[in-house]
């Protein structure tokens, strides 16, 4: 089965100024992509979000969340619902970042809950799996990816709004990158998975990226790879130079 390719990019908490955001949408635009051969979405700060979506989809792009809150509406400061982003015609957010774990101690039973608005409302969401260094150590790479996909493969009812996005932590922002064959591996794992557990049908339709230190430099050689189905970006997908990721996956 053919699968498009999908290039993500999270900004993450960048850049400092909205001003900066533009400069770089438009220094995207002289590098123009097939968008036949390549799915583009770009998840810049919340604050950013509403200013930039309209640059990014004059692109060709599309516009992403970083996070989505568990909660309906109601008194969660801080927090936006699925339906306030189906609202803003925002068609995609991220859910379960590795840094959305670790570091403000999202659990899996709450990506199931937010898996499980999110189709409730018609979100698109690329889910993140992956492993820490120690855990990669041990040897249980497999089984930590399984964990966090259980948890939320009963919430799932329309595999079409799911991209799975498969981040070694150790290799996120650190210069270090799965190889080639680390990356496929883990990934056929990943899909052997998801046929054993829901069916063959989506096992060959559903999307994988992969995530982890990708540049321009590297992205040819992963996106050969039989079950690698695109990339999400994060350092990289602040220059000018992401673009040639996305050729380079659209040209694959």
């Amino acid at each position: 089965m053919s699968r498009i390719p999908i290039v993500g990019g999270n900004w993450k908490c960048n850049p400092a100024k909205l001003a900066e955001a533009n400069a770089l949408l438009e220094a995207w635009k002289a590098k123009p992509f097939d968008k036949e051969k390549v799915e583009v979405v770009i998840a810049p700060t919340a604050l950013h979000l509403g200013s930039v979506k309209k640059t990014l989809e004059g692109l060709g792009m599309q516009a992403a969340a970083q996070n989505v809150g568990k909660n309906d509406m109601g008194a969660f400061t801080g927090e936006w619902t699925a339906t306030h982003l189906t609202d803003m015609e925002v068609a995609w957010t991220l859910i379960g970042h590795s840094e959305r774990r670790s570091k403000y101690g999202e659990t899996d039973d709450e990506t199931a809950v937010k898996v499980e608005k999110c189709q409730a409302a018609g979100l698109k969401v690329i889910f993140c799996i992956g492993e820490q260094l120690e855990e990669r150590e041990a040897g249980k790479t497999d089984e930590v990816n399984k964990r966090q996909l259980a948890a939320v493969l009963a919430k799932i009812t329309n595999w079409d709004l799911i991209v799975l996005a498969y981040e070694p932590v150790w290799a996120i922002g650190t210069g270090k990158v799965a190889t080639p064959d680390q990356a496929e591996e883990t990934q056929a794992a990943i899909r052997a998975y998801i046929k054993e557990a829901v069916s063959e049908e989506v096992a060959n339709k559903v999307r994988i990226q992969y995530g982890g230190s990708v540049t321009p430099e590297n992205c040819a050689e992963l996106i050969g790879k039989p079950n690698i189905d695109g990339f999400l970006v994060g350092g990289a997908s602040l220059k000018p130079s992401f673009m040639d990721i996305v050729t380079t996956v659209g040209g694959a």
